[in-house]
Formats: structure tokens, C-alpha cells, sequence
């Protein structure tokens, strides 16, 4: 594991007219209970890990039942979606977006919920079993492009062409609100975990694609919690986009093979993700291929099956974090089921 300490802690960067994540837990909070299976997630102890690890404890947020979709993806997109239907129905609106995985079942099923059509976009790479449960969500599939990259192409040319809404989880220069919203919809999962942790742990690992879900949680236990945790983002060796660019001082894209870490496998960071982040993560660790994949077997043996992308943050733990030791409490975000 590579690590790297955050030049920019507290200070943070300057990213023109981009704003930092919300810290208003108030309002997903509220909305979400619109949402069919919307419902807390446990906090669980994983003391057979912590001893692999060699430290005091390790907690672990498990997301996989996430309001029946899998993932911590559940909370953005149908956030958003519900925000919209607050000012009246939705028949006739459609969403579209590309995804590579969980994020596109949280647009379909928002839209399906609240009266909207849903159209994603995959790449060839993406499995049909894949397309098959968007299909059962309601959301018609278009594949286009042999990447993420160019399927999202698509389906920004396809909301221009038709007057869609884009309902993309990264943001960039032009397209801020919707993605700041959308992070607004994680904080549900951050207000649980200062609810459920016993004290405040030492270290909070966030693994990171475009960093949406790092960015959020990041910033609302800082609000809540302070300089208390060490807060580090862990992404893979090879799509190091976060980590490049708090390198650089400023966004860039990263450049590397595809990993197995598909959900995690971003190779240009969400504007507004960067710039909490820059303020609030206080290091970066790059995991490799092999790290991951070793921690499955033992968090499928400790109960925790998921994927690599969902096990990341606690993989980086087995991995061992610089500093902690015999006495520290970790905790982990398992963000999604098995593959």
C-alpha cells in the first residue's frame, strides 16, 4: 500500500466556484423516509479482522442491504429524484445517466418510485446480468462505448438531444448542482455511524472512485467529530485520480490499467468531492490488485462477503495503516454486496 499525507488538510483547495459537500443531514433524512426500504444499516464489530490487522478494533458500516439495491449507491440518485417530486409529479420527466454498477439502480428506482422514466446508459463491459436488474427496476438500458467513459459521452449527448435530465454522480466544470445534491444524500449513512459508533474511532478509511461517498461522509464527521479521526481515502493503484490530484494541487485525470475495482476504477475526480477532500482527509493510500483481492477470503470467512470496490477500505486496514496500533479503532465502510 502506498501512502501519502494531505498537503492541503484544513486548508483545502481553490477550485474557482465549486462549492464544499453539504453537511445538511437534516433534509435526505427527512426525504429518504419517502423511499420503499429505506431504513438504517448496521454498525457491526469485526474483531476477528482487528486481530488480523493488529489493532484494537475494527468496525464495519455494512451497506449491502441498503434499501433492498445493494449499496450506499441507494442513498444519492433516489435522493435526488425524491428532492424533484417535492414540487410536483414527475410523469413525463426522464432521467439518464451511465453507470458501471450500483449507481444507476439508485436512478432507476428513484425515478420508478416517484413517477419518472429512467434510461442508462452501460458499456460493452458491463455485464447483461447487470442490465437485466436495471431492466427490473423499470429503467430501459442502452449499451454504448467499450468504457465508462464513453458511455457517459452518450448520455450526456442523449439528455442534450432529447431535454433529459443528466443525473450523473461526479461533477465538473458546468455541473455542480445535481452531484451536490446527490452527496447530500450520503450524509443518511454518515448521521448512522456518529449515532451508532460508541465513541469516535481513530481512523475512518473512504474508499474512493470519483469520491463522492468520501467526500460527504469526510466532511459531515468532521463536522460532527472534529480533528478526532484520522480520515483516509484509499483508492486503487491504478486510478489514482483523487490521489494525483491533491498531488498537483488542482484536478487532474489519472491514467492506468483497468482494475477489478470496478466501481472505484475513476480516473477523474468529482470537482466538489476534491475540494472537501483537499480539506478534510488528512492522508491517501493507494491499494493494489493483489491487496484487495486477498481480503475477500477473510471477509467472506468473518461474514462480510462483498466485492473488491465494496471491500477497498477494508482491505487498506489488513494492509496495516501507518500509526495504528494494538489499542486503535478503525472503522470501515463495506459499500456493497458481493458481485
Amino acid at each position: 500500500m502506498e501512502w501519502m499525507e494531505n498537503p492541503w488538510r484544513g486548508s483545502g483547495l481553490s477550485l474557482g466556484g465549486v462549492p464544499m459537500p453539504s453537511v445538511d443531514a437534516d433534509a435526505p433524512e427527512s426525504l429518504l423516509e419517502r423511499c420503499p426500504k429505506h431504513g438504517e444499516t448496521p454498525l457491526l464489530p469485526a474483531p476477528g479482522l482487528a486481530q488480523r490487522a493488529g489493532v484494537g478494533a475494527i468496525w464495519v458500516k455494512d451497506e449491502r442491504g441498503r434499501m433492498g439495491l445493494g449499496s450506499f449507491k441507494a442513498l444519492g440518485a433516489a435522493y435526488v429524484i425524491a428532492h424533484a417530486a417535492q414540487a410536483g409529479p414527475l410523469e413525463g420527466r426522464t432521467y439518464v445517466t451511465a453507470s458501471a454498477g450500483n449507481h444507476g439502480l439508485s436512478v432507476a428506482a428513484g425515478a420508478r418510485v416517484f413517477g419518472a422514466r429512467a434510461v442508462i446508459y452501460l458499456a460493452d463491459t458491463v455485464p447483461e446480468s447487470f442490465a437485466a436488474r436495471l431492466r427490473s427496476e423499470g429503467a430501459e438500458v442502452v449499451r454504448a462505448g467499450a468504457d465508462y467513459e464513453a458511455s457517459m459521452q452518450a448520455a450526456e449527448e442523449a439528455a442534450r438531444a432529447h431535454g433529459w435530465v443528466l443525473l450523473s454522480d461526479s461533477s465538473w466544470p458546468g455541473y455542480i448542482e445535481l452531484p451536490h445534491r446527490l452527496m447530500e444524500g450520503y450524509l443518511a449513512m454518515a448521521v448512522e455511524i456518529t449515532r451508532q459508533m460508541p465513541t469516535p474511532p481513530d481512523v475512518v478509511l473512504l474508499q474512493a472512485g470519483v469520491g463522492g461517498m468520501a467526500g460527504a461522509v469526510a466532511a459531515y464527521l468532521r463536522h460532527v467529530w472534529g480533528d478526532v479521526p484520522r480520515i483516509v481515502v484509499v483508492e486503487p493503484a491504478a486510478a489514482p485520480a483523487l490521489w494525483r490530484s491533491i498531488k498537483a494541487g488542482e484536478a487532474v485525470a489519472a491514467t492506468g490499467p483497468v482494475s477489478a475495482m470496478g466501481r472505484l476504477d475513476c480516473k477523474v475526480p468529482s470537482l466538489i468531492a476534491l475540494k472537501g477532500l483537499a480539506r478534510d482527509a488528512d492522508a491517501f493510500a493507494l491499494i493494489s490488485e493483489e491487496e484487495a483481492a486477498q481480503a475477500l477470503p477473510l471477509l467472506e470467512g468473518a461474514g462480510f462477503a462483498s466485492s473488491a470496490s465494496g471491500a477497498a477500505g477494508v482491505a487498506a486496514a489488513l494492509a496495516g495503516v501507518p500509526g495504528a496500533g494494538g489499542d486503535s479503532q478503525i472503522l470501515c465502510i463495506l459499500s456493497e454486496e458481493a458481485s
